[in-house]
């Protein structure tokens, strides 16, 4: 009796324990997903004003809107297409490594920018201006490199994956269309001759046997 109740006791508190096990992970995966989608909205809503000032702001204001813009539009768009394919392609692993590394100094530029854009000495950001457009030039001509390459990896597979596709298709087909029906295919059997047929020919009335004299 002791041993049953103890048993008990135990698949109690093992599904109890699951059941923790299990509300934790789902806390956490929602937490996750509020967040993911609240960084995706505060970003987007960020983008929207940088596009709104890089037209509105003329000078220097409205440049360094433009340059943050394209920081952030390039970096995130790498991000989007290493991170999608790399759970397919483990080769791209080192890639997504370096666009971490990159997607730092994106950081540390944008935040910089940002600060500018609240300076009200427009003199000393003008004079600024040639050193951020090249350090924004720098990294997204590295994300650009990363994300173009990812691309072309994805379809050079996709396009050697289609074309052994279509030579495993065509031999397919060409195996469908090779039938022959049995009567074509196999040979017509000889005609079955009894024994003793061509004997009864040969042994006509006048058969093997000289003509008469007239």
């Amino acid at each position: 009796m002791d041993v049953a109740v103890a048993v008990i006791l135990l698949l109690f508190v093992s599904f109890l324990a699951l059941g923790v096990v299990a509300a934790v992970k789902t806390a956490r995966a929602v937490k996750r997903g509020v967040e993911r989608t609240s960084i995706e909205a505060r970003r987007m809503v960020e983008d929207t004003g940088l596009k709104a000032r890089r037209y509105s702001r003329p000078g220097p204001a409205g440049k360094l809107a433009e340059l943050r813009l394209a920081l952030r539009t390039s970096v995130a768009s790498t991000g989007e297409a290493l991170e999608g394919q790399a759970a397919v392609d483990p080769s791209l692993s080192e890639a997504v490594a370096l666009l971490s590394r990159l997607r730092s100094h994106a950081q540390e530029l944008d935040a910089e920018l940002r600060l500018l854009e609240r300076e009200p000495d427009r003199a000393r950001i003008a004079a600024r201006i040639g050193e951020l457009e090249e350090r924004t030039r720098r990294i997204t001509h590295s994300a650009d490199s990363l994300r173009w390459a990812a691309q072309d990896r994805a379809r050079r597979f996709a396009d050697d994956d289609l074309a052994a596709l279509g030579r495993d298709i065509d031999l397919e087909a060409g195996a469908l269309r090779h039938w022959a029906p049995a009567a074509l295919s196999e040979p017509a059997p000889e005609p079955h001759i009894q024994p003793g047929a061509r004997r009864e020919r040969t042994s006509e009335p006048g058969a093997g046997q000289p003509p008469k004299a007239l």
